[in-house]
């Protein structure tokens, strides 16, 4: 009796708002005993409260194990979710880089140059001359300017040059003829590739110098300067004292004969401004554009032509903005891919581990905590493969910037959004299977 009195003692109090169990039959003998309901749940230890048969953490514990019980399978699967973050990564990152890099050139070369077109006067004084450049260089935001001048008559010349190796044979090319101030290099952005470009004492003592482009040099078999070469147009020579090479805005100075505008004007009649390039500060574009006519021709600015650069802003945004959505539908493209993968080998472990899921129900585990368990498998082989694809990705981000000699763009809440984006992934993923899982029954899974 002592006994029993101790095991009496130690049993659960019943609760008084809990229906009655009914008696049954103690195989033990010595009376009668009452069945305990809710065998899938246990009580907390102050007697009170009751907690579900399997808690999160429990459930963690669970799937954890269901991941580390196929470590190869799960490697594999995880790899697919790896590829699809690490390429939305880089497709991403890759984008923004060469964006920047497109828009960066754009800001530098469309977004601040300005053209003013000079029309031909018939029998008046020329609207604009050549000193005309020293105003506009005193505007606020220029950084150089220079003055050209050409003509119908001036655009196809036959130009001859001596050999260097042979005098005495002579080659011909037909080229255009081009008056210039003296900061034409600066302003067309070019660099003197061979010696150097006329002065302004070469054009007030009037020399017959000429400067080339390095398309014209090359053409005429011109590759430097100090045997003093010629070039021959209409019968006179000049000799040529320098080589211009690449430049970014007038290309066709590439293939031209470049001379001072006095002796363009009096060899060849070439002595009236057709147009004055100007490159500007970033910024300064507009309110250059506004004042260099009046500067050029004070009362007449009506006449001349303005070409300034559209709004770069607008134009970043538009750049940017395709680049962007071209890669980001690649990348999204791949994390398909790695989606699907993740939601076949889920299926496929549903259908292996179909005993034990019959075991688990038949031990008390309700359709929900089943279908929990295959959902934080897939959710956590997911948000490895964020984590992993990240960073990965940032790396090749950084190493295509490294080779390409770009300045990479790396957006922080790309590290963190891809981690979420492979949880979600693997989430979705996850859930026919589990759905799947939580739909059979104890027996059938038993039976099969």
């Amino acid at each position: 009796m002592r006994t029993r009195a101790r095991v009496l003692e130690k049993a659960d109090p019943v609760d008084p708002a809990e229906p009655a169990d009914p008696p049954v039959a103690d195989p033990h003998g010595g009376g009668r005993r009452t069945a305990r309901r809710g065998r899938g749940r246990r009580r907390g230890k102050s007697g009170g409260t009751e907690r579900p048969w399997m808690d999160f953490r429990d459930l963690w514990i669970e799937a954890l194990a269901g991941v580390l019980a196929r470590p190869m399978r799960s490697a594999l699967t995880t790899l697919g979710t790896v590829l699809g973050i690490t390429t939305l990564v880089i497709t991403i990152g890759v984008s923004a880089t060469a964006g920047n890099q497109i828009v960066g050139r754009f800001d530098a070369l469309s977004a601040t140059s300005v053209t003013v077109e000079v029309p031909q006067a018939v029998d008046s004084e020329p609207l604009v001359g050549w000193s005309g450049v020293d105003a506009v260089r005193r505007l606020a935001g220029v950084e150089s300017v220079a003055a050209l001048g050409d003509s119908t008559e001036t655009a196809s010349i036959q130009v001859r040059a001596n050999d260097v190796v042979a005098p005495g044979d002579v080659t011909g090319q037909t080229m255009a003829v081009i008056a210039a101030s003296p900061t034409l290099p600066a302003a067309v952005r070019g660099t003197m590739t061979v010696g150097r470009f006329f002065d302004d004492g070469n054009i007030a003592r009037r020399d017959r110098v000429a400067v080339l482009g390095d398309q014209a040099a090359r053409l005429l078999g011109i590759d430097s300067v100090q045997d003093s070469p010629a070039v021959f147009l209409k019968g006179q020579s000049y000799t040529v004292i320098g080589i211009l090479g690449g430049p970014e805005r007038e290309q066709q100075l590439a293939t031209a004969v470049i001379l001072p505008p006095t002796t363009a004007e009096d060899r060849l009649g070439l002595g009236a401004v057709t147009r004055v390039v100007i490159n500007t500060a970033l910024g300064a574009a507009k309110q250059v554009a506004h004042q260099a006519p009046i500067a050029l021709a004070p009362g007449s600015e009506t006449a001349l032509v303005v070409t300034a650069p559209s709004d770069p802003t607008k134009a970043r945004k538009g750049v940017q903005g395709d680049v962007n959505g071209l890669f980001l539908v690649l990348g999204l493209v791949s994390l398909v891919v790695g989606a699907i993968g993740i939601a076949n080998v889920t299926l496929v472990t549903v259908m292996e581990r179909i005993g034990e899921i019959g075991l688990r129900r038949a031990l008390g585990a309700s359709r929900r905590q089943i279908a929990g368990q295959f959902l934080v498998e897939s959710t956590t082989i997911g948000l490895l493969g964020g984590v992993i694809g990240a960073v990965l990705g940032m790396v090749v981000v950084v190493a295509v910037s490294a080779v390409r000699d770009w300045t990479p763009v790396l957006d922080v809440r790309l590290a963190f959004g891809a981690p979420v984006a492979g949880a979600l992934v693997g989430l979705l993923a996850g859930l026919y299977p589990s759905l799947r899982a939580s739909r059979m029954e104890p027996v059938d899974a038993l039976r099969a």
